[in-house]
């Protein structure tokens, strides 16, 4: 499984708001039903969103800066330079994860803040089999940035190279 459209703009919107949305608003932007929101929600939360149900909606728990889940699909070739496009554009790249068919979400923290932490990641990575390789190139990254001008200059920057999925 893979987050859909809607799922990513639930995040932008839920990290954009000051304070809790109900599940009933948020089926009406997206005219779906409140149901249907719910299991998004249990979606993000599965892929390590750290949202919070509260009796007047849903939030986002404060983090230091503004995070993105992207889907990429590349080479083994191609990690290094994926990650220092994502560090050289002002992105923290906060874990890597994959959804496993048959067990699930298997993440790995990385907390890479520079080209010297992509460099030490893939001396480490060049001695084993990338996560990646278990679902057919497909992965996430979880990004962290200091606004969505940001986060929308790495995906741009990533979409350019093809390496969104």
């Amino acid at each position: 499984m893979k987050l859909s459209d809607r799922q990513n703009e639930i995040i932008k919107i839920l990290q954009e708001e000051n304070g809790p949305i109900s599940g009933e608003a948020l089926g009406e932007m997206f005219d779906v039903s409140r149901q249907i929101i719910v299991k998004d929600i249990a979606m993000l939360k599965a892929f390590g969103i750290n949202i919070i149900s509260t009796n007047k909606g849903y939030k986002i728990e404060s983090t230091d800066g503004i995070i993105r889940i992207i889907e990429s699909k590349h080479t083994d070739e191609d990690i290094k330079d994926e990650l220092n496009t994502i560090v050289d554009n002002g992105g923290v790249i906060v874990d890597v994860f994959i959804n496993h068919p048959v067990y699930g979400v298997i993440r790995k923290d990385l907390d890479i803040h520079s080209r010297n932490g992509v460099t030490n990641f893939v001396k480490n990575i060049d001695k084993t089999t990338p996560l990646k390789n278990l679902t057919n190139n497909i992965h996430y990254h979880t990004i962290k940035a200091d606004s969505i001008e940001t986060l929308e200059r790495i995906e741009a920057a990533l979409s350019i190279k093809g390496y969104l999925n």
